[in-house]
């Protein structure tokens, strides 16, 4: 889930870097990824970069030179001479790390955003026989989120197995304390710092900075110590990927090729203009039955000024027979109306030999009265990565040759394009069932490889579906205003979905035998989202929150706050944040007795919060974050944690820093299902072939319970305990 100001900040950053990666030369890649070819699973873990390792934001410094292709290659060669050597080591070592393991493997298979509700309602009328089938011969519960219940929080807790106050992840953003403008939370690039300026040409001459900021460690680095093998696919803020003795695949707030959390392109011969929260309007001229576009890419990376590098294309469209032909940089492409194409590889010439590759889908969307062509945001390319998207580095690429092109971009589905209505429902759910088959083949392709160790895999589809589809369960939901809908052909898609993830579930039982233990489980529940709440409005009202003189309505990113009379303000999803002294940049609220005292003041006033159109209380409980949280990174946390009722969520203006004049209003976009309410209203789902002792499970226990599981002692720092697994079970 990602909205405008997360992606807008990510490209305002992006636009300023330059270039990135060590530009090794050819030989190098194609010799890593032989010998990685060659070696068994877990064996091999140098560096080696592929030629076109340059990208907007990733900020490595260029090199390409002789003493580049030296070092690879007696890098690559004596890897090759002591491989065996390594192997025969890690054979035994593995053995020795699995001495005291109560298991073989543990694989789990998490679903993000399924509900147990919808779950218990599906498995009651016959449709999920294989969650019926785990639930009777292990163990089903409803397991406890973290506060707010977001996928980056609720993951990284799964991850490491502490509260965010020790994981320091609240919600996709944080706010800078210095500007009070957002940033993202997960990850942090900066460019080089120093550069050799060549007339036009840069040259950087110091290196770029790419930064995990989620903080703890995760159960598969700690495993890892041990010579347990872990493959841990698209688990959400993996981006940077961390290096440990293992595999991993980033995910959720990887960047597309422009460094934005994903911007679409829409080429269309429509004259008016139009404004797009995640996305851009660009237009497609006309001759005839030819039309012609040009693709704007990421700025260049060696040029002054770093102006975006083009790429033009054609498309003949052949009416009688309903197809096109598509010309782009040498290759052609059949295109039919409402079907994607398959992945085409785009490559930005920069100059001075650098190019940066990314990878992009054509869909033609309408044919008359105006001629639309949507453009997926461009990802990065796996066979050549602009910026670090795996671990080892050449594993993206291995998975790329193995089983072919692949979105890469963090969050892939495309939710923005249809609430613009840039594309329809049907070529939403094609979209999100494409990119839902390239994760299966991944996820059984490590199940095939895997002995022993861990095999983790995510699958983002339940969620996102839930969100874009969910008016589909309520006939009166807001949403129907604005979207033109067939409620017949799409009332059953959230139940085609949950049947297919037990599908998915039916297809992984042949991997479990009597010394593994499957997990399925979702981070968090989901409700309908019909009303949002600005809270700025509801600060302002009540005397928290001023406005700078003769300032108006509508202004984003907190502009035209009057920080100097502001105790408190809302952005992002998670919570109220005290404008704090000594904290913030422009801070007046008194740390220590009258910050807290304000904390439990807005607490108490926003708990029961009645939104008096519908005479119902849109909020829950509010929680002061010391309530909640506990650890090092409380700084970082919303001071207020809001606990929303059904069918409300924090409103899209709110969530951009805006302040509005009304407090409520109906959520009428496509997004019409979320889940940011009250945690205890919202918990995941937790299915194992295992029974298990322990009551109330949260998924905080999941890291110790598969430390545990390996014979290695959880570290104490650890909110999670043990699930306390039992031998008796039934086979599955």
């Amino acid at each position: 889930m990602i909205i405008r100001w997360i992606q807008k900040t990510a490209e305002t950053c992006s636009n300023n870097f330059c270039i990135a990666g060590y530009v090794w030369v050819g030989v190098s890649g194609v010799l890593g990824l032989c010998i990685f070819l060659l070696s068994p699973p877990g064996v091999v873990d140098i560096p080696v970069f592929n030629t076109s390792y340059i990208g907007p934001g990733a900020g490595f410094a260029f090199l390409g030179s002789f003493l580049s292709l030296l070092v690879a290659f007696f890098v690559g060669a004596a890897s090759l001479l002591i491989w065996p050597f390594r192997f025969i080591w890690r054979a035994l070592t593995r053995r020795k790390g699995m001495a005291k393991a109560r298991v073989k493997k543990v694989i789990f298979l998490g679903m993000d955003g399924l509900d147990p509700d919808l779950c218990e309602k599906y498995i009651s009328d016959g449709k999920m026989p294989h969650f019926s089938r785990l639930r009777d011969a292990g163990h089903f519960s409803r397991l406890r989120t973290t506060f707010p219940p977001l996928s980056p929080v609720a993951w990284s807790t799964f991850a490491t197995g502490v509260n965010p106050g020790k994981h320091a992840m609240y919600d996709f953003l944080n706010r800078s304390i210095k500007t009070y403008l957002p940033e993202l939370s997960s990850s942090r690039v900066e460019g080089p710092k120093r550069f050799l300026n060549l007339g036009n040409w840069l040259v950087p001459i110091s290196k770029p900075r790419v930064e995990l900021r989620r903080k703890s460690r995760t159960f598969w680095n700690i495993l890892s110590e041990h010579q347990v093998d872990c493959t841990v696919l698209r688990v959400p803020i993996t981006f940077p990927p961390e290096k440990f003795e293992g595999k991993l695949l980033s995910a959720m707030c990887t960047p597309d090729l422009l460094g934005t959390q994903g911007s679409f392109m829409q080429f269309t011969t429509a004259l008016e203009e139009a404004s797009y929260e995640q996305g851009k309007r660009y237009p497609l001229k006309r001759q005839d039955d030819r039309f012609h576009g040009v693709i704007t890419g990421p700025g260049n990376p060696v040029k002054q000024g770093n102006a975006p590098m083009t790429i033009e294309f054609s498309l003949d469209w052949n009416a009688t027979r309903e197809c096109g032909l598509l010309k782009i940089q040498g290759g052609e492409y059949t295109l039919h109306k409402n079907e994607y194409s398959p992945w085409i590889k785009l490559s930005f010439k920069a100059g001075l030999g650098v190019k940066i590759q990314g990878i992009t889908q054509f869909l033609i969307t309408e044919t008359e009265p105006n001629f639309s062509v949507y453009l997926t945001p461009i990802n990065i390319d796996p066979e050549a990565p602009a910026l670090p998207i795996s671990h080892p580095k050449y594993y993206a690429t291995y998975l790329a040759k193995l089983l072919g092109a692949y979105s890469t971009l963090g969050l892939a589905e495309d939710t923005w394009a249809l609430n613009e209505r840039v594309i329809d429902e049907q070529g939403f759910l094609d979209q999100a069932y494409s990119i839902y088959s390239e994760r299966e083949k991944m996820f059984f392709n490590a199940l095939d490889k895997a002995e022993q160790g861990v095999v983790a895999c995510v699958f983002d589809t339940s969620d996102r579906i839930q969100h874009m589809f969910f008016r589909y369960l309520e006939p009166d939901h807001p949403a129907h205003k604005n979207n033109g809908e067939d409620h017949e052909k799409y009332a059953n898609v959230i139940e085609d979905l949950y049947c297919r993830m037990d599908d998915l579930v039916g297809r992984t039982m042949p991997y479990v035998d009597d010394d593994t233990v499957l997990f399925v489980l979702s981070d968090h529940g989901f409700k309908s989202f019909q009303r949002g709440v600005n809270l700025n409005a509801w600060l302002l009202q009540n005397g928290y929150l001023q406005l700078k003189q003769g300032a108006g309505f509508g202004e984003p990113y907190l502009r035209n706050v009057d920080w100097s009379k502001t105790r408190a303000y809302v952005f992002g999803l998670a919570g109220v944040y005290i404008n704090q002294k000594g904290r913030e940049g422009q801070g007046i609220v008194e740390p220590g007795e009258e910050a807290d005292t304000l904390k439990r003041e807005l607490a108490d006033k926003l708990s029961g919060l009645i939104d008096e159109q519908r005479n119902t209380a849109a909020i829950c409980k509010a929680y002061p974050n010391g309530d909640v949280y506990k650890g090092p990174y409380l700084s970082v946390a919303p001071d207020v944690v809001i606990g929303y009722a059904d069918q409300y969520r924090n409103s899209w203006a709110a969530a951009l820093g805006t302040v509005t004049s009304e407090v409520f209003e109906d959520n009428c976009k496509a997004w019409s299902g979320d889940h940011c309410v009250d945690p205890p209203r919202v918990p995941g789902v937790l299915f194992s072939n295992w029974a298990f002792r322990k009551s109330n499970p949260g998924i905080e226990d999941l890291a110790p319970t598969t430390l545990s599981l390996f014979g290695v002692k959880p570290p104490p720092y650890m909110d999670g305990t043990d699930l306390q697994l039992t031998e008796e079970r039934e086979t599955v």
